[in-house]
């Protein structure tokens, strides 16, 4: 059996993630604030910004069931704070900015590397984002946690060889994120046309396209060896 856990479950890329990778063979759970009727994962209610309690609910998890024959863990979630610069931004909503995008996935990657040290084959994937290597003003708090992603991905990388860890770019996605950043104040978010310009352009990737070449790149044997990558250039 192949285990696979994927955070930001509910909706957008990370509910498609799951639909694309249900099937003969494979456990997957999804992890989210909210309950997704139309999934068939296993689903874990939790909220990221808080993230401790996931983590030691994935370490009972992993103690408790054991003998995978791979393991993955995706780490997709991210909360994107309201679009302006930083300076504007609510402490509280600063907080889980950086907790659901950066503080949530080193914490689960922590409990994953240590518990499934006996699983043949282990893959950690993280949904990074251009914007982690190419900073954006009105999106500080979004950029710092893709930034640390990716290196957090080449950090653990050189700690555990003999997994597979990727920090993946996904491109431009049609997502709810998407509607936030193209609803934004102009005058608080500089970006606004460009993004806007994308959705009128038809430039936009839908999360089932996107989640099926994201998968195709998961299962290639060559996975990890690029540790920081673009699905748009693999």
């Amino acid at each position: 059996m192949h285990l696979y856990i994927v955070t930001g479950s509910s909706r957008g890329l990370g509910a498609a993630l799951v639909a694309q990778l249900a099937g003969p063979d494979r456990a997957v759970i999804g992890i989210s604030r909210q309950h997704n009727p139309a999934s068939q994962a296993e689903q874990w209610a939790l909220d990221l910004a808080d993230p401790v309690p996931a983590a030691e609910r994935l370490q009972a998890f992993l103690r408790t069931r054991t003998g995978w024959a791979s393991a993955t863990l995706i780490n997709n979630a991210a909360l994107l704070s309201a679009p302006g610069p930083l300076a504007g931004t609510g402490l509280a909503e600063l907080s889980a900015a950086l907790r659901v995008g950066l503080e949530a996935p080193a914490l689960l990657s922590r409990v994953f590397l240590a518990e499934t040290a006996g699983v043949p084959e282990r893959r950690i994937l993280n949904i990074s984002s251009g914007l982690g290597r190419r900073a954006m003003a009105g999106s500080a708090a979004y950029c710092a946690v893709k930034a640390g992603l990716d290196h957090l991905s080449r950090a653990l990388a050189l700690e555990a060889p003999g997994v597979g860890i990727v920090s993946l770019a996904p491109g431009v996605i049609d997502t709810d994120m998407q509607v936030q950043l193209r609803g934004a104040d102009p005058a608080r978010f500089p970006e606004h046309t460009r993004f806007q310009g994308l959705k009128d352009g038809g430039q936009l990737q839908t999360a089932e396209s996107t989640a099926a070449s994201i998968v195709r790149f998961l299962m290639r044997p060559d996975f990890g060896e690029t540790v920081v990558a673009d699905i748009r250039e693999a």
